[in-house]
């Protein structure tokens, strides 16, 4: 490999400065998500003895090098240990990542059925309910006025959420790459006057108001009729019967950022 440049007794290939580049990368992303906690001056010290253990294997001093590398491994181990929430929440945002969506498409048919089966339920029993399916723009400001959940969806969970007692069934859940990861969401209501003719409430109004400021889909269910609606691109769909639900959930889903694996 052509050597690039030199500093001191330390040689630059182009691979080193890719493999530098990359390194860099991740933990500056592993920063960002920590810097508020303990676990960043673990991780930064962590940083520096791996930095001084590459410069002394590069300066050939052996035994200082295996000090320092036993002393990495086992701060790595204890990092781990020590800290496994933080991690869990940097694999959450990476997971959530529209770069990991490159190469993991999520299987959108199977949160469809447990939402659908989850509708049933509801409406059969009159209770009220807003899912909300994110897409491809951001709600983020949304989804920070609820309580964060980062659960896998089904039935039971969307059915205990919405059940009057619970301390969740007010505001919306909303859906994410497979996982509900808030409930209780409050939802701006939309500014139109075109659903007041209808007799519609508070809940297609909210549905509306976050369609008409993301690309999400919405689905309602009222607790006065049961009845089930749809809010997608600022336009609502009413009464729809539970046997067309899974057609037009997979209409307006497929194409987009929550997609059916193959």
């Amino acid at each position: 490999m052509i050597e690039l440049f030199r500093i001191g007794f330390l040689s630059f290939t182009l691979v080193d400065l890719i493999d530098i580049g990359v390194v860099a990368v991740l933990f500056y992303a592993v920063y960002r998500v920590l810097k508020d906690t303990v676990a960043v001056q673990i991780l930064l010290g962590l940083v520096l003895i791996l930095g001084i253990s590459y410069v002394t294997e590069a300066a050939n001093l052996k035994s200082l090098n295996w000090i320092l590398r036993a002393i990495s491994d086992v701060w790595l181990i204890a990092f781990i240990i020590l800290f496994q929430p933080e991690l869990r929440r940097v694999l959450l945002i990476i997971t959530r990542s529209r770069l990991f969506r490159l190469f993991i498409r999520t299987n959108i048919a199977e949160t469809v059925d447990e939402v659908i089966d989850a509708t049933k339920e509801l409406a059969e029993k009159h209770i009220g309910a807003l899912i909300v399916f994110t897409r491809s723009q951001n709600v983020k400001m949304t989804i920070d006025t609820g309580i964060p959940l980062q659960a896998v969806v089904s039935k039971e969970l969307l059915v205990s959420i919405f059940n009057p007692r619970s301390p969740l069934h007010d505001g919306a859940v909303i859906i994410e790459n497979q996982l509900m990861i808030a409930a209780r969401c409050v939802l701006p209501l939309s500014t139109t006057t075109k659903i007041a003719s209808r007799n519609l409430g508070t809940r297609h109004r909210a549905a509306l108001g976050i369609c008409e400021q993301s690309d999400a889909v919405v689905l309602i269910i009222s607790e006065e009729t049961g009845g089930i609606s749809i809010a997608h691109e600022g336009e609502l769909t009413i009464d729809i019967p539970i046997g067309q639900l899974p057609l037009l959930l997979a209409e307006h889903l497929s194409d987009h950022v929550l997609q059916p694996s193959n």
